[in-house]
């Protein structure tokens, strides 16, 4: 049986005007896919790179990685969902910005009764990034209780979980963000010092925080903008973990760079290859649900928008006038 959903599409690459609210048809699942009734769906900086080409998928596309909803029906071979489920996903695919979808059912997962839609579709690829980066993208002389770790974009939706994270890992967070206010926020969730990198120069304060030692890793997801002092930042041996672009992409750098800083390491990390299987899915996802249902993170949700409102969501997230995470409500 199909049915039409009302569901944000592109049709060429550009800025917030290609963003267009359509009617699509939603079919019956297929082998190993489920259909899910969305009550909220996520907003991400991934978002962005997609619409803007940047990150090229066929078109007409429909963007969205994350969302949390009912599930209406599942096809052949998937059993850890049932129709009526609670459900939440961060997916490889887009597909969220939708009223209802039909999607794989690999990274889909069951959401405990105690984690409300809003929170999860707020949460899912922001939190699931937030473990992966802070659990398994280590540097070679690994993280203990006490060490220091400079984390860029504090008070946005990744950066929040992160700070509230690391302090529960016994991390020494420092953070970086655009105003005095986001510094405050990116505090008040657990960052051990935060830099307001509009008026100071994060290098010395990481070197002074750090009594010149610098730190062991940087998490970034501003790209071109913060690349080579964020290298500036580490010990001998220390980690760039590059995981987004939010200032564009990373130029090409010679590589004996690495070298004349201290022997680095460089790696560009990605959410997608974490969760490519079913049983790394569900395993990062059930220590996301434990920390938030614990209380050790708690999901900051500062925005909510209609589909309608698509376009001015993302000037909003283009333009960092957001803090924590946004939902869209279908």
């Amino acid at each position: 049986m199909s049915r039409n959903a009302r569901t944000v599409q592109i049709s060429r690459y550009g800025g917030p005007e290609v963003l267009q609210l359509v009617e699509r048809p939603v079919g019956e699942p297929g082998p190993g896919q489920i259909r899910i009734r969305h009550e909220a769906c996520g907003l991400n900086f991934i978002d962005i790179y997609q619409r803007t080409g940047l990150y090229q998928n066929p078109l007409p596309l429909v963007l969205g990685m994350e969302g949390a909803g009912i599930v209406e029906a599942v096809g052949e071979g998937v059993t850890h969902l049932r129709p009526g489920d609670r459900a939440a996903y961060a997916a490889g695919a887009p597909g969220a910005y939708s009223e209802r979808r039909v999607m794989p059912a690999v990274n889909v997962c069951r959401l405990p009764d105690d984690i409300g839609f809003d929170t999860a579709a707020g949460m899912m690829l922001k939190g699931l990034t937030a473990q992966y980066l802070l659990n398994k993208t280590l540097p070679v002389e690994g993280l203990q209780r006490g060490d220091h770790v400079l984390f860029h974009a504090a008070a946005g939706g990744v950066g929040l979980i992160a700070c509230q994270w690391a302090k529960a890992l016994g991390l020494q967070l420092i953070g970086t963000a655009g105003s005095d206010a986001k510094c405050e926020l990116a505090l008040a969730h657990g960052a051990a010092h935060a830099v307001n990198y509009s008026r100071e120069d994060f290098v010395e304060r990481v070197k002074a925080i750090t009594g010149g030692q610098g730190v062991k890793v940087v998490y970034d997801s501003i790209g071109k903008d913060t690349f080579e002092r964020s290298l500036d930042c580490l010990r001998p041996f220390g980690l760039l973990a590059s995981f987004g672009n939010a200032s564009g992409p990373v130029p090409p750098f010679a590589l004996g760079l690495l070298a004349a800083k201290g022997s680095l390491y460089v790696t560009r990390a990605t959410l997608f290859t974490h969760i490519a299987t079913r049983a790394a899915t569900q395993a990062m996802a059930d220590d996301l649900f434990a920390v938030v249902a614990g209380g050790q993170v708690k999901i900051r949700i500062d925005q909510r928008y209609a589909l309608a409102d698509i376009a001015q969501a993302h000037r909003d997230l283009e333009a960092r006038r957001n803090t924590g995470s946004s939902v869209l409500t279908p």
